[in-house]
């Protein structure tokens, strides 16, 4: 039987090789990366051989434009009927995680594409727009005849504190991360905004644009000082059941070398911080892979590793992702790469870490009210016990005939205790008390 309210799926991995930038042809680099024409998801390096879900941008990937279309629009929709989603971007810093992202603040540069962040806004807003239109009331798949309540948060981990980039002015909340239920964790302290319209998110998402920590290093002149996650939440009130759903939008910041970057002070602090967050994420990777049967050498070595410990709590970072990595979520990581032979190096660790994030599952479950689980469970229980007062009442009515035996009230009794302890494992698997 197929159940409809639990997804198990991989975690989807897409490459996107950004174009070489006018200080790398000044260098005079050369693309060390190809990609094959015929649009199979390769990526062929001096020795190597990747293989991912999608590949964008380079001579033979795919279009960057259909990124959000063919990796993201999916995540969006699932969002509607109640599935938590995640899109993560990682690389170098000076890949181009921001740009496709779509997080840079107005003004700023004004040739970056529109990325993903800004067009998920764009649909949801206009999936919720269509709240009424009578022109949809038939369609099964729209959510016409729902209420609908959408909210957000914007945080930044900087230096392993967790910053609330929606706080007004002067005010520095503490922002902490809590498990809440069944490995599920949630931000406290940090503000919620409820978003009326389109206007009202954007504003929302240049307002933390603007206090998130950026600085200039030798690799990049506006490079991101901490990992930014803008998190949707999604609240659909029908006539029988309520779903709730969130979307993390994460932008990382990009693993440096210090002997490239020229680091130094408060930069290299900043640094440090970094890779030991980027750091703590792979080890969650890798274990999470091994556990789940990569062909690894210490999963053949050591069968105990299959149901190893996951290390979620060794950083504020891969605390807060503990849902979409191995939880309850769908998940998309876009690894962004320079194409230049002068970044081979850190492009080949990030391709191995793209690489290896394939092999996590998750298992995405629609995420329902509560209270409308318990009362359908009622119903249903009410719906058995009907049938089983017209079973007795049938008994009844032949306790006069030959064919009555001990073995009817027995079946009946049986009945019973089955139906009891069906509805007791159902209430457990749902977690109601």
């Amino acid at each position: 039987m197929v159940n409809n309210d639990a997804e198990s799926t991989s975690v989807a991995v897409a490459v996107h090789i950004r174009p070489l930038i006018d200080r790398e042809v000044e260098q005079g680099c050369r693309e060390a990366l190809q990609v094959p024409s015929d649009g199979s998801p390769f990526i062929l390096t001096p020795g190597n051989r990747f293989v991912f879900d999608h590949v964008f941008g380079g001579a033979g990937g795919t279009p960057s434009e259909r990124l959000y279309e063919s990796c993201v629009a999916g995540l969006v929709d699932g969002l509607f009927r109640g599935f938590n989603a995640t899109v993560l971007a990682y690389g170098q810093t000076g890949s181009g995680k921001t740009y496709t992202m779509g997080t840079i603040p107005e003004g700023q540069d004004a040739t970056v594409p529109y990325g993903i962040v800004p067009c998920v806004i764009e649909e949801i807003f206009r999936r919720k727009s269509n709240v009424g239109d009578e022109n949809l009331r038939n369609d099964p798949a729209s959510e016409s005849d729902a209420k609908i309540e959408v909210s957000v948060s914007f945080v930044e981990i900087h230096k392993d504190d967790i910053r609330d980039l929606l706080s007004q002015p002067g005010d520095s909340p503490s922002v902490t991360v809590r498990e809440v239920h069944k490995g599920e964790v949630q931000l406290f302290g940090a503000s919620r905004q409820t978003c009326e319209s389109i206007s009202d998110m954007r504003c929302c998402l240049s307002q933390g644009l603007l206090t998130r920590a950026t600085g200039s290093t030798n690799m990049n002149l506006n490079s991101s000082r901490s990992h930014a996650i803008f998190t949707i939440y999604i609240s659909q009130t029908f006539e029988d059941e309520t779903t709730f759903a969130k979307i993390h939008l994460v932008d990382l910041a990009g693993s440096e070398r210090v002997k490239r970057t020229h680091a130094e002070g408060q930069r290299l602090r900043e640094g440090i911080h970094i890779n030991k967050g980027l750091l703590a994420l792979g080890k969650v990777i890798s274990a999470l892979c091994d556990r789940n049967g990569s062909k690894s050498e210490a999963y053949y070595r050591d069968p105990s590793t299959r149901q190893m410990h996951i290390p979620y709590r060794d950083s504020k970072l891969t605390r807060l992702l503990q849902d979409s990595l191995g939880g309850n979520s769908k998940t998309l990581m876009i690894a962004c790469v320079s194409p230049a032979d002068i970044n081979l190096d850190e492009t080949l660790n990030t391709l191995k870490y793209a690489s290896r994030a394939r092999n996590i599952r998750n298992v995405a479950r629609r995420n329902r009210d509560a209270g409308h689980e318990s009362s359908e469970m009622l119903r249903r229980a009410l719906e058995s016990a009907r049938d089983e007062i017209a079973y007795l009442r049938s008994c009844i009515a032949k306790r006069d005939s030959p064919s009555r035996s001990p073995a009817t009230r027995e079946e009946v009794s049986w009945r019973l205790r089955a139906e009891a302890a069906e509805a007791e494992n159902d209430r457990r698997e749902r977690g109601l008390p």
